[in-house]
């Protein structure tokens, strides 16, 4: 019984494929080889860019659609505050870039040029201590303790001073080209990941990429999805075809331009069709693993182009190609 079950099925199927009780028109179909299979439209997948929650579905599954219009809101919470993190990064960076160019202020000048005074006092002050210290040593009347004491005074004032005069010097200066080129190079890498960060939060926001019949909505709202996972399906507009099996009969006679004859279910008119593309491998068992007799029931999947009178016929209805 389950060699009977196995093989009823094939035999009904050669029956269909070698068209042995199919008319068109008033021709039977006995004088004519047809390929069989199923109107079809091109499917665009849309997947989500990151793990998050849907929050908005605005277009109920059924509906045509434009290029351009929201299917699919993730939510965009995270993605937001990374935006608004980076635009304070931006403007504390460019805030500096303009100070660096723009150099020390006249107050700070001004308070370097004190600074630098107040340590040439200071200078002028423990020198005099250190001679006065020095004499009274030459006499005995100082200790060496108090002689070295005053001595290091004096050579730290000078250090001082050397330290103001350099600070000062650095102001009057300015900047340096390559602090400049630092910071700027600084802010531009900032403002470069703002860009790709904006371009995720965009990305949340999935949108029909085609005008065509929204399909399919897999997940619903509410619902958190994974990365990369399949949130929407489009049946594009102006891609309808028919994908048929051709037998290994005809296979020699049919290629990419082919000029076949469709046929589909419930309509009376049949539809010029030109092969867009076909297999180049069988879609089941190798034909080296055949014999003569069982290689012509090879079948190589095709896919024929109908012309747009056929674009109001949906995708699904089964459909015939007559063979060459």
């Amino acid at each position: 019984m389950r060699i009977v079950k196995i093989v009823l099925p094939l035999l009904v199927l050669s029956l269909l494929v070698y068209g042995g009780f199919r008319y068109f028109g008033n021709k039977p179909a006995s004088a004519v080889h047809v390929a069989l299979g199923t109107l079809e439209r091109d499917r665009v997948t849309l997947s989500a860019t990151a793990a998050e929650i849907i929050v908005k579905q605005p277009i109920a599954e059924g509906s045509h659609v434009e290029a351009g219009t929201l299917l699919v809101q993730l939510d965009g919470t995270l993605q937001e505050a990374s935006i608004h993190k980076l635009e304070a990064d931006i403007a504390q960076q460019t805030a500096n870039l303009e100070k660096l160019h723009h150099g020390a202020r006249s107050e700070e000048i001004r308070s370097a040029a004190a600074k630098v005074e107040t340590a040439r006092i200071s200078l002028e002050e423990s020198q005099r201590n250190h001679d006065r210290i020095d004499a009274i040593a030459r006499q005995q009347l100082a200790s060496r303790a108090e002689q070295e004491t005053a001595a290091s005074r004096k050579d730290g004032d000078a250090s001082r001073l050397r330290d103001s005069e350099a600070q000062l010097a650095l102001l009057k200066a300015g900047t340096r080209s390559e602090d400049l080129a630092q910071a700027e190079a600084q802010l531009s890498a900032t403002r470069a990941l703002l860009a790709g960060e904006q371009q995720k939060l965009a990305n949340l926001s999935i949108t029909a990429t085609v005008a065509g019949l929204l399909d399919t909505l897999p997940w619903k709202t509410g619902e958190r999805v994974a990365a990369g996972s399949q949130v929407a399906v489009l049946l594009a507009d102006n891609t309808l075809y028919a994908r048929v099996y051709i037998p290994e009969t005809s296979r020699a006679a049919i290629s990419s331009g082919t000029q076949l004859q469709v046929h589909v279910d419930g309509v009376a008119q049949s539809y010029p069709g030109t092969v867009r593309w076909i297999s180049h491998d069988p879609a089941f068992t190798p034909y080296y693993a055949l014999n003569g007799s069982e290689r012509s029931r090879l079948v190589y999947l095709a896919e024929v182009s109908l012309p747009a009178s056929a674009n109001n016929l949906p995708a699904g209805l089964p459909a015939q190609v007559e063979l060459p």
